[in-house]
This record gives C-alpha cells, structure tokens and sequence, in this order.
C-alpha cells in the first residue's frame, strides 16, 4: 500500500494561486522553490488571478474598508478547489480569517522595516535633509502618522499601484520627492540599489507582520497542511504571531495606524506597539517581553489548533501560546491607557475624509 500511495502522491499537480503583480509572482515562485527542494518528487502549477485590490487603484487602501482586499479572490479558488495553496505578504493577511482557511506556513522573515526611494534629483538626500514642503508619497496611514510628527517640514500624499506603479510615477511624474516601501519587497524584486534610506524602528515602526510570506492553505487539507508545515521558520512565526495578536486585541486594521517592532534575544521574546493620531501628533507607545520557553512535553490534542489564523504543528504549542499572550497583553496595556480613543477618532477622521 505503501508503495502506491508514494506514487500516486507523485502524480497529484500542486496548483498555487497567486495575485498578477510581479512581486506576487516573485514571492509566489520563491515559495514554490523551497517545496520543490524539499518535495523533489511533486509537480507544482503556479494560477495567477487578479483580485479587488489590484484593480480599485485610485482610492487609498485605507478607504477601501475591506480587510481581505488582497486576498479574497484567491481564498474563493481555494474554497472551490481550484489552487491548493496560495501565497501572500503575511501584512496582507487579516487576523480573522474566513471559517474553513488557515495560514499554514509562515516563511522566514526579510528586512521587515520601510525604506525611502527618492527622486532621481534628490539622490543622496534623506527625509530629514529634504527641502521645505516637499511631497512624499505613501498609501499607508501607519507610515504618515509616524513620518509626519518627526518631519512637519515635509507633506505626505497617497500613492497606489503596485511597487513597478509607484516607482514609475516617482520617476516620470514630479509630484514626488521621494515614496516610502517596505525594504523586503524592493529587495525581492532586486531593486535594493535605490533604497536611499531605511527607517529603523526608532524612527517608523514597521506593519504587523512586515516582511514575511504567508502560506494560506484549506484549514481541513491536511495533506497540504504537512506539505507546507516544514516552511515555518520559528522565529520569525512567534514573532508574528505577538504581532498579530495584538493588533487583532486592539482591533486594527488597515484604516487606523498601528505598528510595531519585535525580536527575539536569549529566549525572551520582545514587543514594541503604537498608535497613532491620523497626524501622528497624539501617540501611544509599550514594550512588553515575555519568557518563550520550548518544553518538548506534547500539550495533547488541541480543539481549535489556530492561532491568530495560523496552523503550525511542529512549533511547540507552549511557545506559540505565550507570545498569543505577548500580544493580548500589550494591547490590553495600551488599551488601559486610553489608546481606543485614539483609535476611534482617527478611524472616525478616516471614515469621515
């Protein structure tokens, strides 16, 4: 039996779905890259489609209201058993996700920081040292809430498009001096020489998991669950998964600005998280860390084996429920603090806009 079951897993095609946009094409076959190394002997056929958020392109995300923008579309091929798994940038991915879907694999983490590209007649320059009143565009509100208290000499305006979009319209259009995106993205397309500038987290913490690749799956495909299981990187999963919790307890989303900043050092796991006025001029900002222990003792059989959205088996439970804790409780810190009334005002102000 044994036998025929090895080969009949060697016929079965592994169909991925992936967004049109060249990065999604990109991150898609670096994935499937890694499963061919690891599954040698299994076929992959990567089905690209367009989804909501591809094709609204003249309203800011923000407004957009819709959470899945990125990733609904592929979750109805996925339902219709049309793919069998999809790839997205894990900040793409809501924190809830819809009954019957799960995150299966969280890969290894890049630069998850925001990088400044400027205009080719300002190369050289930072955002502190560009002129008076000059333009940056950015679609992201976490990013102008932080970027504009540290820099009120310069103005921030929305630009969307995919990263080819925007780095065009920097170019040839003079409405901008410079945009800011996401370092890992410029880096996967192998743009890295015209990251002009990075922000570190000091000064522009970066979107709850930033950087990452995330691998939705069929949350009862459980042959697909183990395929792709072995893509966890470990770290970078605890990591995400305090992030995701706590903007999830603080209910987040793409039209309020949060942000963050993790890592991990001798067994503690660190997490910075803010809030911002739409402004930037009111703010709240905690660290919090907790202990991430690895104990080898199996927890048992779990009733619902998802947290914040994600499956992973073969990462010790104990570990992936004290950073869950990590987030809650840092959320429940700023909460306490009065940070839902920044919250709803500057999703009142959006709503309102």
């Amino acid at each position: 039996v044994a036998l025929s079951e090895e080969n009949s897993s060697k016929m079965r095609v592994i169909r991925v779905g992936t967004r049109k946009s060249q990065l999604a094409r990109i991150q898609t076959d670096n994935v499937v890259a890694m499963l061919k190394t690891l599954y040698p002997g299994l076929q992959f056929e990567i089905i690209a489609m367009s989804t909501t958020g591809d094709k609204i392109l003249d309203t800011a995300l923000s407004k957009i209201g819709e959470k899945s923008l990125f990733t609904k579309e592929l979750e109805y091929a996925l339902e219709r058993n049309e793919v069998d798994l999809v790839v997205h940038s894990l900040k793409d991915v809501p924190t809830v996700l819809p009954p019957g879907f799960t995150i299966g694999a969280i890969c290894k983490r890049e630069n998850p920081c925001d990088a400044v590209v400027f205009h080719p007649k300002f190369v050289g320059k930072t955002l502190e040292t560009l002129p008076e009143r000059s333009t940056v565009g950015t679609s992201s509100l976490r990013r102008v809430a932080q970027l504009q208290k540290k820099f009120p000499h310069l103005e921030f305006k929305s630009i969307r498009g995919n990263l080819n979009t925007r780095l065009r319209k920097l170019d040839e259009l003079q409405e901008f001096s410079a945009i800011v995106l996401a370092v890992a993205g410029l880096q996967r397309l192998g743009w890295q020489n015209r990251v002009g500038q990075i922000l570190h987290p000091e000064e522009c913490m970066y979107a709850v998991g930033q950087g990452a690749l995330a691998v939705e799956v069929r949350a009862k495909d459980q042959y697909i669950l183990d395929l792709v299981g072995v893509l966890h990187d470990p770290e970078t999963l605890l990591r995400c998964i305090a992030e995701r919790a706590f903007l999830r307890h603080l209910e987040g989303g793409c039209s309020v600005p949060v942000a963050v900043h993790t890592m991990m050092k001798d067994g503690q796991l660190y997490l910075t998280g803010g809030v911002w006025s739409l402004d930037g001029s009111d703010s709240m900002q905690e660290t919090m860390q907790a202990a991430i222990h690895s104990p080898q003792e199996d927890d048992g059989p779990e009733d619902d084996p998802q947290l914040v959205g994600i499956t992973a088996h073969n990462i010790p439970r104990g570990a992936q429920l004290a950073a869950e804790n990590l987030g809650i409780s840092l959320a429940s810190l700023l909460l306490n603090k009065g940070a839902k009334n920044i919250l709803d005002v500057a999703r009142q102000l959006n709503d309102a806009h």
